[in-house]
């Protein structure tokens, strides 16, 4: 068995990943702890108020004893808000904390955008424009180029209500000719349902939060894993 802990801030689209639980391997799990935000993460200076290690380290212990072999901070704007550097220090803080390999969404999707071996994005964001600047900054900080990014704006507790429609909305609207992935970087949308029909929608490969988020888990688990509803990034591997 493969155990990650997920600290999740909040209460939006947590329900994404029991149901990347079922998709995945039957022996792979997934125990959150929910964290104080500290106010609507999609307000310009509010990820911070999300991420400082205290809000952290208080669901350590109860992902220790459910067995976690590795811990994601399963926030996008609560890592990149705190830029390139910044967010380092909160992983290695949260890892020294917990005794275990730590990291966060932001990281996952730099992780995950290698592994697809891509350089080029675009971004779909739910975020007001000057938070996804903060993120394109954060991935240009890593060597990935953004051809692209929409921001819609939108708050937290919207984000969680959207359905199918309007997250296949934002992909189209954020895709671009140029880019070789789509990126979604909200945790509080609903995705994990959709990821197939997202990659259809755009011709090309989608990672959104909270699949990121479960890869880069299991990716520092040193676990490997396929579904064939998760997308390109659970593909299993050409012969």
């Amino acid at each position: 068995m493969t155990t990650v802990g997920l600290l999740y801030p909040g209460h939006s689209a947590e329900d994404d990943y029991p149901r990347l639980e079922v998709l995945l391997d039957s022996d792979i799990r997934l125990p959150m702890v929910h964290t104080d935000i500290g106010g609507d993460a999609g307000r310009p200076g509010a990820p911070l108020a999300a991420g400082p290690a205290e809000r952290l380290a208080a669901g350590v212990a109860e992902l220790r004893l459910a067995g976690a072999e590795s811990l994601v901070w399963a926030s996008t704007s609560g890592s990149f808000g705190y830029g390139w550097e910044g967010a380092h220090d909160q992983i290695r803080e949260l890892a020294r904390t917990a005794g275990l390999p730590a990291s966060s969404t932001s990281f996952g999707f730099v992780h995950a955008v290698r592994k697809l071996g891509a350089t080029r994005v675009a971004v779909g964001a739910t975020y007001p424009a000057a938070v996804t600047e903060g993120f394109t900054g954060f991935l240009a900080a890593a060597g990935i180029g953004v051809v692209a990014a929409e921001s819609s704006g939108v708050t937290t507790e919207e984000v969680a209500q959207w359905g199918r429609d309007e997250v296949i909305a934002l992909a189209r609207a954020a895709d671009h000719p140029d880019a070789e992935v789509v990126l979604l970087p909200d945790t509080a949308l609903h995705t994990a349902a959709h990821l197939s029909e997202l990659e259809k929608a755009v011709a090309k490969p989608v990672l959104t939060a909270n699949q990121v988020t479960v890869w880069e888990g299991l990716r520092l688990a040193d676990r490997r894993t396929w579904a064939l509803e998760l997308g390109t990034l659970f593909a299993r591997p050409a012969p």
